[in-house]
This record gives structure tokens, C-alpha cells and sequence, in this order.
């Protein structure tokens, strides 16, 4: 019978979310184990306890992003999948949330508070903007919805795919830098690959409007830190929002922490919560006892 390990901070949850599902035949396992064949956990977790499960056949990421099981050093030899089609909103709520910090001016507003400062100049508005978006799969077709209830134009950038309305236009392959004239707000939502690394780099950045926001919610890698470092120090763009480093945690002694006009957060765009990657690993395992194809399987070739 199926034995699972649950690797991650909130594996109680999600045994109890799971046992409630009374999911046929599932047994479980609280350690690594020659008999363990199913791990749901954090990619990092897995690949620490890899060699300690040499009967894995399948490992359910809580993450979209999966890197470290990419390592071409680790064992490929079992069925990976991701977490996908839960994080949309989340990560809808935080960029949107940024781009109304930003236009409406809410932490000048604060301090005009602070300091009994009475200023009634007008803000900016969301409405008209136009929003580019590095990526759209099912988290930045969820973007991309959001930002056109703003009243905003899309445009996006993909390798190929073309699946979102809500995207007025699309560009592909060499089209990056036209993509980013008169963009307002840059917004990278695209999977850690060998073509998606430093992709926001000093040629994309000299190519935005002065007045432009790049926002990282995809991955580290995707941003050259030193070109964007410089564009912050000389003014060439607005500024930036990051919640994801080529190295995380951040070291104490990184210049992006006393950049100006960059706002950090800590890779909690959009969490991971049980309820939500759950019923992905319900539904995929009723599949496997189905004899069906999983959802969301990552190509360890590709990366994604």
C-alpha cells in the first residue's frame, strides 16, 4: 500500500486535512524509510532526505518552484509535481497591493499624517496604466485579470503560449526590449531556467520609462542585482519591489538593503498554505491509484 512523508513546518495540517479525505489504501510514514514511496513536502526537505527513500516514486512539491530537485546530481528517477493554480490570488493581492502603494502614494500619505502636513495634491491612478508581465501561466493570468479590473492595459510576454484574454498584447523571443517601452509597471512572474536568468538585466531596464516599477514575485535569479542596483542609485527607474534573491536568505552585508526606493519582502508573496496545496496532492493521488497521469508534472529537463 502507498506509505506517505510528510516533509515540511506544517506537516500536521496537512495529515489532517488528508486523513479527513479517508483516501483508499494511503498509509503513513513519520521518518525516511526503505518502504516510503510518496513525499509531499518542501523541495529542499526532499532532496536532503533522497537518499534515504530509494523507494520514491513520486514527491508532490508544496512549492511552485522546485530547484532544488533540479540538481543535476540528484536522482531523477520518480514522478515530480508542483504546486500550481493555488497561488494566482495571492500573488494578485501582492502586486496589485504594491502598484497602489505606489500610485496612490500611501506611505507619503502616512507621513504628511505624521508630520500634520496637509498636502491635497492629487495621486496617481491604476486606471490607463499599462502593466508588463514577464510570464503568464496561471499566476500571471491571474495578474493580468486583476490588473484589467484596474482598468489597466496588459501586455505580456511568453515564450510561445497565448492562453490569457486578459492580455491585450503579446510579445515572444527578441521582442523583449520593444515589450518594455512605455511599460509602467514590469512585473517578473517567470520560472527559474537557463533563459529566464538575469532576463531583467541593464539592456530591459534601460529600455523602461524613468518613471517605471519592476516587481520580482517569480524568482531571484531573474535579476541581475548589480544592474538593478545601479538603475536604483542613478535614478533610472522609480524603484522596485523584491520579494524573491539570487541568494535567500539575504546576506546582512548586501547593498539592497539600504537601496533607495526598493521595498523588500521575504519570499511570502504567496505562501504556501495547507488548505490550498492539499487538494492538489488529493486529487493527484486519486489519480495515481486511478492509474492516471498526474497534474502538474515537472520536466527536470526544462525545469518547469
Amino acid at each position: 500500500m502507498p506509505k506517505l512523508l510528510i516533509l515540511c513546518n506544517e506537516s500536521e495540517s496537512y495529515r489532517r486535512i488528508i486523513e479527513a479525505e479517508n483516501l483508499p489504501d494511503l498509509t503513513w510514514a513519520f521518518a525516511p524509510a526503505d518502504d516510503v514511496d510518496i513525499v509531499l513536502g518542501e523541495p529542499s526537505r526532499i532532496k536532503a532526505a533522497l537518499d534515504s527513500l530509494p523507494a520514491l516514486s513520486w514527491a508532490q512539491s508544496i512549492w511552485a518552484g522546485v530547484e532544488p530537485l533540479l540538481d543535476p546530481a540528484s536522482r531523477h528517477n520518480y514522478i515530480l509535481t508542483n504546486a500550481r493554480g493555488v497561488f494566482g490570488k495571492l500573488m494578485s493581492e501582492y502586486v496589485i497591493g504594491y502598484l497602489l502603494l505606489h500610485e496612490r502614494k500611501i506611505l507619503k500619505r502616512l507621513e504628511d499624517q505624521k508630520n500634520k502636513r496637509w498636502d491635497d495634491t492629487d495621486t496617481g491612478t491604476l486606471r490607463g496604466k499599462t502593466i508588463g508581465i514577464l510570464g503568464i501561466g496561471s499566476i500571471g493570468a491571474d495578474v493580468a485579470r486583476t490588473a484589467k479590473f484596474f482598468g489597466m492595459t496588459v501586455r505580456g510576454y511568453t515564450w510561445s503560449s497565448e492562453n490569457s484574454t486578459d492580455v491585450d498584447e503579446y510579445f515572444h523571443g527578441n521582442n523583449l526590449l520593444e515589450f518594455a517601452k512605455g511599460v509602467d509597471y514590469l512585473v517578473n512572474i517567470l520560472p527559474n531556467t537557463k533563459d529566464t536568468r538575469k532576463i531583467i538585466n541593464a539592456d530591459l531596464l534601460n529600455a523602461l520609462p524613468a518613471h517605471a516599477l519592476v516587481i520580482n514575485v517569480g524568482r531571484g535569479p531573474a535579476v541581475d542585482e548589480s544592474a538593478l542596483l545601479e538603475a536604483l542609485i542613478s535614478n533610472r527607474i522609480a524603484g522596485a519591489v523584491l520579494d524573491v534573491y539570487e541568494k535567500e536568505p539575504l546576506p546582512q552585508d548586501h547593498p539592497f538593503w539600504s537601496a533607495p526606493n526598493l521595498h523588500m519582502t521575504f519570499h511570502t508573496a504567496a505562501p504556501s498554505l495547507p488548505e490550498d496545496i492539499a487538494k492538489i496532492f488529493i486529487e493527484n493521488y486519486k489519480l495515481l491509484i486511478a492509474g492516471k497521469p498526474l497534474k502538474y508534472q515537472v520536466d527536470f529537463e526544462k525545469g518547469y
